[in-house]
């Protein structure tokens, strides 16, 4: 590779890796702030999202003139084309942690929601999908992105679950159907993250082996 393109390339790694840790430390504020009923928190994440935004063009400007300038192949022009998914991913979890810190806002004020499920549990649940993801890519790791694809199906779940709870709950707290509707959209939240975070391991497993595992019915166990 020339050493040109290598610096570039390790330009670009450390972008994706800022984001990266940007992404997920406003995800960590997005959760707490729902945890703590903290509107001040959730402020924040909404003000961050901009930055975010921001980051996530100066990697695609990056892998593009790369492209452009050095037309790579094989095992660079994979990590080009990796790196160019995962970014619209992560700008994707971006917004999905604003739209959690908006509905913490809005139950910050309000009565605490008789339903009995844990929503910080599945919380860390998909932070952790998250972090393993991004792991993976730092390590290249397809291990470890594997066993991310597979716990996909937990969340799923989970997620199910809270639908289940959100019509039970409604059915008995009429005053509530309000916030109990903004919980469910948290769930919702949560599960798309789960699956942005699935996408980055299917991405890793494609820059390290070349093989494009999305749309398979694959055993990850």
């Amino acid at each position: 590779m020339p050493a040109h393109m290598q610096n570039e390339i390790e330009k670009l790694k450390k972008r994706i890796l800022s984001l990266c840790a940007t992404v997920e430390t406003n995800l960590w504020a997005a959760v707490r702030s729902i945890a703590e009923r903290d509107s001040n928190r959730a402020q924040e994440v909404i003000q961050n999202d901009s930055k975010i935004d921001n980051m996530e063009i100066d990697v695609e400007e990056d892998c593009l003139k790369i492209l452009a300038l050095h037309q790579p192949v094989a095992v660079d022009l994979r990590f080009i084309v990796a790196v160019l998914k995962i970014n619209n991913d992560l700008e994707r979890i971006g917004d999905l942690a604003v739209n959690i810190a908006e509905r913490a806002a809005y139950l910050a004020d309000k009565p605490p929601v008789n339903m009995s499920f844990d929503f910080v549990d599945m919380a860390e649940k998909v932070q952790t999908m998250l972090k393993n993801s991004l792991d993976a890519l730092v390590n290249l790791d397809t291990d470890l992105a594997h066993a991310v694809c597979g716990a996909d199906d937990t969340i799923d779940a989970l997620n199910r679950r809270v639908y289940l709870e959100v019509e039970k709950a409604t059915k008995k707290n009429f005053d509530q159907i309000p916030s109990l509707l903004h919980l469910l959209s948290v769930s919702r939240h949560l599960e798309r993250i789960a699956d942005h975070a699935t996408n980055i391991a299917e991405d890793v497993i494609y820059m390290v082996d070349g093989r494009i595992t999305r749309h398979k019915t694959e055993s990850y166990k």
